[in-house]
């Protein structure tokens, strides 16, 4: 029997909380319930990396996390308490901004085409004229020079060793090639802090700054310098989104997939991992291919025939389902929690929310709503013609000459931008998915008659699998979809925050009770293992942060009203963006104000409106300042009014959502920390230290016999999350199924019942129209007969008819379990 997780804790992996750390958490984590461990990345990541997602050596584990020893120790640990340990990767790049502590790159800067690792990323060498190109410089490289800024010298700088980078302890690539990265390297070049191998022969015989004997260096190198501003010009290296410190990988190659998970394996082999997270796999040049390859070569390791568990870091668009034929357990989750975030939500609320919506544009002279299908092909056009107009001019390089010639390198660019725009998933997998591209083809004609032709002449080849066109172009629609929606389009609709979250589609602004049956049904019949998640370290809100927002769409009217007051005493200027920023305050209140001021500005040049990453605006950015100042000033008394009318119902939908996906088909994720409240928003938030030690002690108390309150503590959630998470993983026989269950009464609609095979989940869901109704009254759960015990309270009820107004005196939830 193949084994897989029944739930999973994740924790964040960091300098400041390394595996050992992890290791002496371990007990904790067993007595909350958790199943396996979920690490974040630990391959060595650049230096201070607090996330770990770029890596830059993947053939050791992080030094500054441990290193190895720390590995074995945190494995022995949590295989003392019966936990699996699942692992985060990253395939898809490579961390180089820093080439002295990245031999594969140093070695590729260092040797150009000849490096024996030339083929590990994804460089349009022809681009170049052979040279990759590195836009790091603030000005033109002729400025540069002349200003001294950039200086050329002997020998090897600081922090560099003959054997490479510091602590790497290898200098040679394991299968016979010579000693790769800087081992041997005879020079260097450094502009303020980057600093870039020569090639071998080309170095001074001293420092120098000297204009022409730099020039006549950098002449010689197989790189080329290049102004920031150039790059969507210049790049010729796939990277990740618009990140050009991360590099693509071509694991779709033996030799790379060999090398770059060598240690990976090795973790299995030694029986220090039991599954992996694969950090965005629509990045691959072939994801399913790459799935199949991980697969194989774990079983090599193992030496037997169990599948290792997989899951991927996959968005998938609504109504679209996961490829059926990858090797995989499923997704990590995105999908379920939108399901369980609109499930929650009133309908109602709508017509009231985009009636202010409406009200704020025109208040501050905006235009209408462009409504959410032209507001996202408006976001993901400007990224095809902004931040990936390097990919896109790829795109063009790869048109069959005739094609290109016939069209002009201008209309084919604006073709190839149009269809990306058009574009209605992250991606598609030929010959899957096709349909996609026809539809992308039909809307870009539409949208643009005047390049109706370029479309027809380029959309058969797209849709060729055979084409280096086509993988290009699968692996470009993902970063524009990413950076026009969940980074743009996300920051724009203000309506209501908790629709615009990562796997979320605001344009379905609820689901009702069975619609999100029916979706349960599916994950458990489909895809039984696949991650279901509430809260991550990609998420723009917590659960918490949401749940409490949600309830704004059964008040609308006073969060008008509300807000009408907050934007009187301080407002940017942008009635749609102040709704955003005041929705935030509210949601994390109470928050400090630096962590308010980070997500506003975020926001905001996300957004990229009225200002941007680019191109900063100093005075919309200075009433920014001025809004989040006025929360813990003059607006503090209506913040606090409005946080005091929400919250109770923001606690209720916290923990109806807890339950929700606690108990639902999937493998439930905690990330770290949120089994108590947690007033989180976007990264780097959401990375914030974890107060464990709190945690421990309050489980101890609940232990023995505590029943808090619903309050402001949390301690109810930690509550349901331990007793949720033990009674999954001591009886596993009760969660084999998936049954919607019957309630009958005047507020039916406010409950959400299902039976998992034994256990019996009861959530409430909007609490505001429930108490305004007169609370559950006569309303009953139908049910089989046979006592059971409520594992929260610990209070036993007979069979049959069971009364929500008993079951859910003191909690808005409850999980049933058969008497044992």
């Amino acid at each position: 029997m193949t084994r897989r997780p029944v739930s999973t804790y994740r924790l964040q992996i960091r300098p400041s909380f390394g595996l050992d750390d992890a290791a002496a958490l371990v007990p904790y984590l067993h007595d909350l319930g958790v199943d396996w461990v979920y690490l974040s990345p630990i391959l060595q990541a650049a230096e201070g990396s607090e996330h770990g997602y770029d890596v830059v050596d993947p053939t050791r584990v992080d030094e500054s996390r441990g290193g190895p020893d720390a590995l074995a120790r945190f494995a022995a640990a949590a295989r003392g308490e019966g936990l699996g340990i699942l692992v985060d990767i990253v395939p898809n790049h490579q961390g180089v901004a820093d080439p002295r502590h990245n031999p594969w790159w140093a070695d590729v800067l260092r040797r150009g085409r000849d490096s024996t690792l030339a083929a590990a990323f994804d460089i349009d060498g022809d681009h170049g004229d052979g040279r990759v190109r590195l836009p790091v410089l603030g000005s033109t490289l002729d400025e540069v020079i002349s200003a001294g800024e950039l200086t050329v010298s002997p020998g090897l700088p600081e922090g560099v060793g003959d054997a490479g980078p510091a602590g790497s302890g290898t200098a040679s690539d394991e299968r016979g090639a010579d000693a790769i990265g800087w081992a041997g390297a005879t020079g260097f070049a450094r502009y303020f802090d980057t600093v870039l191998p020569l090639a071998d022969g080309t170095a001074p015989a001293a420092e120098t700054s000297d204009a022409e004997e730099v020039a006549a260096v950098l002449a010689r190198q197989h790189w080329e310098l290049v102004h920031w501003r150039d790059e969507a010009q210049a790049l010729n290296y796939r990277r990740f989104f618009t990140i050009t410190t991360l590099a693509g990988v071509r694991v779709e190659r033996p030799e790379v997939f060999e090398a770059s998970h060598r240690e990976v394996l090795r973790w299995f082999r030694d029986g220090l991992a039991d599954g992996l997270r694969i950090d965005h796999p629509d990045g691959l040049a072939d994801p399913g291919g790459y799935l199949d390859d991980l697969e194989r070569a774990v079983r090599g390791v193992r030496n037997d025939d169990e599948a290792p568990y997989v899951v991927v870091e996959k968005i998938l668009e609504h109504g679209e389902t996961l490829p059926g034929w990858w090797a995989t357990d499923g997704t990590t989750g995105y999908d379920a929690m939108a399901e369980v975030d609109r499930v929650l939500i009133d309908p109602r609320g709508e017509a009231g929310l985009t009636a202010l919506d409406a009200r704020l544009r025109a208040d501050t002279g905006l235009p209408p709503s462009p409504g959410w299908a032209d507001l996202t092909h408006e976001t993901k056009r400007g990224v095809a013609d902004g931040a990936q107009a390097a990919e896109v001019g790829r795109l063009v390089r790869c048109l069959p000459a005739p094609v290109r010639d016939a069209l002009g390198a201008d209309v084919a660019r604006d073709a190839l931008a149009e269809l990306l725009a058009c574009f209605p998933v992250y991606r598609s997998y030929l010959p899957d998915g096709r349909e996609h591209l026809e539809r992308a083809a039909a809307e870009a004609a539409s949208r643009r008659p005047d390049l109706a032709p370029a479309v027809a002449a380029i959309a058969p080849l797209l849709a060729d699998p055979g084409l280096e066109l086509s993988r290009r172009f699968m692996q470009t629609t993902g970063p524009v979809m990413a950076k026009g929606v969940e980074d743009a389009a996300f920051y724009r609709d203000t309506r209501l925050g908790t629709l615009t979250e990562v796997g979320g589609d605001p344009s379905v602004f609820s689901l009702d009770v069975d619609g999100f049956h029916a979706a349960a049904e599916r994950r458990q019949s489909a895809w039984p293992h696949a991650m279901t998640a509430l809260s991550t370290h990609d998420t723009k809100r917590s659960e918490d942060v949401r749940a409490r927002l949600s309830v704004l769409a059964e008040v609308p009217e006073r969060w008008a009203t509300a807000l009408d007051r907050l934007r009187e005493v301080a407002s940017t200027g942008h009635g749609p963006f102040d709704a955003l920023v005041w929705q935030a305050i509210v949601g994390a209140w109470p928050a400090a104000s630096a962590r308010l001021r980070d997500y506003a500005i975020k926001a905001a040049r996300e957004s990229a409106e009225r200002t941007s990453w680019a191109a900063p605006d100093a005075g919309f950015e200075e009433r920014i300042d001025d809004l989040v100042a006025a929360a813990h000033g003059r607006a503090v008394s209506i913040v606090n009014d409005l946080v005091a009318d929400i919250a109770p119902a923001g606690w209720s939908n916290a923990l109806s959502a807890k339950l929700l996906q606690l108990a639902g088909p999937g493998v439930p994720d905690v990330y770290q920390g949120t089994e108590l409240w947690d007033l989180s928003l976007v990264d780097p938030d959401n990375r914030r230290p974890v107060d464990f030690a709190a945690r421990r002690r309050l489980l101890a108390e609940l232990d023995e016999g505590l029943l808090p309150p619903v309050d402001d503590s949390g301690a109810a959630k930690l509550l349901l999350t331990s007793r949720a998470l033990r009674l999954r993983r001591d009886r596993p026989e009760l969660f084999t199924r998936y049954t919607p269950m019957t309630v009958a009464g005047p507020a039916s609609g406010h409950a959400i019942a299902f039976d998992r095979g034994g256990a019996l989940a009861v959530a409430t869901r909007l609490p505001v129209g429930l108490a305004a109704a007169g609370g559950w009254r006569d309303t009953v759960l139908l049910r089989h007969s046979g006592p059971t015990v409520d594992v929260l309270t610990g209070r036993l009820f007979a069979g049959g008819e069971l009364a929500l107004a008993e079951l859910l005196d003191l909690y808005p939830v409850a999980l049933l379990a058969p008497v044992e």
